[in-house]
């Protein structure tokens, strides 16, 4: 039996099989519960708010296509001060979706094709099964993706003037000589 994977904290899974012609349009926001989840998961102190507005259109003849946008308040730490940051988080999504089965989604592998690949072009697309699609997940990954790993508070600035200076050893002055360095 194969593990399940986990669930999104915002999972919101969405019936695909019969859209509506201009598409189905999505606004969802999380709860207290989801949001701690959301900042445990992306290991930051909190996420405050978080609201994803979305549509899901058909796409080409049996694919499906998320578009929107995610927006998050959340709270960091400072990578120098350890001071919290709160940060706003607004972030485009765009995901595209193609039945399992479908002849678009294995041409490239299966036909022996070619597969090119552009690193600023658009992600190719995902494959799913049955009629149901995580919407949720979609949103979430766009957010984590948006979160900077490296957050600095304005103005800070980390102090190394009271840094000593390192003798070298016996080992290191022997090492540069026998490597001709000065």
């Amino acid at each position: 039996m194969k593990p399940e994977d986990p669930k999104s904290p915002v999972s919101f899974e969405v019936h695909v099989a019969r859209l509506p012609k201009d598409g189905l349009p999505m606004v969802f926001e999380a709860d207290e519960k989801q949001r701690e989840a959301l900042a445990k998961a992306h290991g930051v102190s909190s996420v405050d708010a978080y609201k994803a507005d979305l549509l899901v259109t058909a796409w080409k003849r049996h694919g499906i296509k998320i578009t929107g946008i995610v927006e998050a308040n959340i709270t960091q730490e400072c990578v120098v001060s350890l001071e919290p940051i709160e940060t706003h988080i607004e972030e485009q999504v765009e995901g595209l979706f193609l039945p399992a089965d479908s002849k678009l989604g294995r041409l490239g592998f299966d036909a022996g094709g070619e597969i090119v690949i552009d690193a600023d072009g658009a992600d190719s697309p995902e494959l799913f099964s049955g009629d149901m699609i995580d919407a949720g997940e979609l949103a979430e990954q766009f957010f984590g993706l948006a979160i900077d790993p490296y957050p600095r508070k304005p103005g800070v600035t980390l102090d190394t003037s009271g840094d000593k200076t390192v003798e070298e050893t016996e080992f290191q002055k022997k090492l540069r000589e026998a490597l001709g360095k000065s």
